[in-house]
This record gives C-alpha cells, structure tokens and sequence, in this order.
C-alpha cells in the first residue's frame, strides 16, 4: 500500500463549495476530488514519469 502525505489546504469557502458540489457529482469524496484534479494536472502538463497501479485508480474515474 502507498503512503499518502498529509497537509493543511487553506481554500476560500466559496471554492471547498465548488469542489464539493463537483465531487458529489462525480461519486468523490473532497479529498479524492482534490486528488484526480491534481493527478490530471500533473499529467496534463507532463510532469508525470511514469504509469503506477496508484495512477489507474485514480483515472478510473
């Protein structure tokens, strides 16, 4: 199993909103929202190296 880091997110209320009513959306939680929209950042701009099973589970989606 992966370790996962854990930090403060200081976001206007106004945004954790927009997330959430996207996350609902999308059958995710906050945080699992927060996470593909970082990984498909992060892919996008083609700072990944590399596909890992962690990077299939989060694409499913």
């Amino acid at each position: 199993m992966s370790k996962k880091k854990s930090f403060v997110l200081r976001i206007s209320p106004e945004t954790f909103n927009l997330i959430e009513r996207w996350a609902d959306d999308e059958f995710r939680s906050v945080n699992g929202q927060l996470e593909w929209m970082i990984h498909k950042s992060l892919k996008d701009a083609k700072r990944l190296k590399s596909k890992s099973s962690d990077d299939d589970a989060i694409d499913e989606k």
